[in-house]
């Protein structure tokens, strides 16, 4: 049986002894919970000998209580423990010097979901630059990674850092929490004080959750639209939709998880993605799939596109590439529907001057690969395969499980 980071630190008197005595601050949000679904909050606050003196929450609050994205929430006092609640998505992404002086030692327990663009691991590397600015300890609470340890994507190019790309990682980085936040203080030099408390109990490669332990642990969702460890596998693919004019699946039960546009005929699609990449399109099903989004990309229209489906006999981690998958869509729908907008222009993440697209990719090879009728999957999977292959070194002294 799987045991969190809190459930260690909640259950072995060791970790709590290094506590007392200190003043204590939790960056958590609604997912921030032990195996029985305690919240992390609850637990330190009661923890004997412990002042937990102030708490932070990232994107979608620390209630994770905002439904849409790029939606900033408000500080304010918790009803119960008394103390105040800092948003780190709010009028700052960073903290201010006032509330780093309410705070000696920083406990982090955040579930990621395995994708750079999530943009809780932004949150937390810029918590560990400003603890290590202020001489604060910080501890990570570790949690399972539930896309697992595969890798894919380009890496994150020089001077296409953002808040949904802070470092030179791939889309899918195939770390725990725990491991990027060790990676993170080599990589930034930081001159910090960091522990790491390891789950007890997890195998990563572990079937049929193959980093997310199934029957073991209950899902919360992290995001209101991170809805299921389904959602979790296909985000290094389906996150790219946020930068084009297709579908997402906001808007519905099953977001980033589908793929739809009013004009997409999906036999088609498919049919022209199979010739095009059939090896790209592995270890999952794509359902044909009608949607009708209630709010988002094209609202109250009927879309037609298909359903990445991972929870069933069909998913192969080891073959299941979601990046690849839809690359191959983009290219094949830059080609059936030559005259269609495919790259959304929008203000992004505070980003007003680079194509979202290109903020998501962390930078602009994607998009140009997809525009040039040249450009063939070869092409592509050369560039792809060898920031994998660095990045695997890269990882490899990190890793913890």
């Amino acid at each position: 049986m799987i045991s969190l980071g809190i459930d260690r630190l909640k259950s072995e008197v060791s970790w709590q002894r290094q506590l007392q005595g200190r003043r204590v601050a939790l960056l958590g949000h609604a997912a921030s919970t032990d195996r029985e679904l305690t919240p992390t909050l609850d637990i330190l606050a009661s923890l004997k000998g412990i002042q937990l003196t102030c708490a932070f929450g990232p994107q979608h609050g620390v209630r994770g209580e905002k439904q849409d994205n790029m939606e900033e929430s408000e500080d304010f006092v918790d009803p119960i423990w008394k103390i105040p609640i800092y948003s780190l998505y709010g009028k700052s992404r960073t903290p201010t010097d006032e509330m780093m002086e309410s705070f000696d030692l920083l406990i982090i327990d955040l579930q990621d979901v395995g994708c750079r663009i999530y943009t809780y691991i932004t949150t937390m590397h810029f918590m560990l630059e400003a603890c290590a600015r202020k001489g604060r300890e910080v501890w990570v609470l570790d949690r399972p990674n539930p896309a697992g340890r595969g890798v894919e994507g380009t890496l994150l190019e020089p001077g296409w850092e953002s808040f949904v790309g802070f470092g030179p990682i791939p889309i899918r980085h195939g770390l725990t929490l725990g491991e990027l936040a060790r990676w993170m203080v080599v990589h930034s030099q930081l001159d910090l004080k960091l522990e790491v408390i390891p789950m007890s109990g997890y195998d990563p490669l572990k079937a049929p959750g193959f980093g997310w332990p199934m029957g073991e642990l209950s899902w919360v969702n992290p995001s209101p639209n991170a809805a299921s460890v389904s959602m979790a596998r296909c985000y290094a693919g389906t996150v790219l939709l946020e930068g084009t004019e297709l579908s997402e699946g906001r808007g519905t039960t099953r977001p980033l998880e589908m793929v739809g546009a009013p004009w997409i005929r999906p036999w088609e699609l498919l049919k022209s993605m199979q010739e095009f990449a059939p090896e790209w399109m592995e270890g999952c099903r794509l359902r044909v799939s009608f949607f009708q989004p209630t709010f988002q990309k094209h609202a109250g229209k009927l879309c037609g596109g298909f359903q990445v489906h991972v929870e069933d006999s069909g998913f192969d981690p080891n073959t299941f590439r979601p990046y690849r998958l839809f690359a191959a869509l983009f290219k094949v729908v830059r080609k059936l529907h030559p005259h269609e907008k495919l790259w959304r222009i929008f203000h992004y993440e505070y980003e007003t001057e680079r194509l979202a697209i290109d903020l998501i990719n962390g930078g602009p090879f994607l998009r140009e690969w997809v525009e040039d009728q040249s450009s063939s999957k070869g092409d592509f999977e050369k560039k792809v395969a060898h920031d994998e292959d660095v990045w695997t070194d890269v990882r490899r002294p990190f890793l913890i499980y």
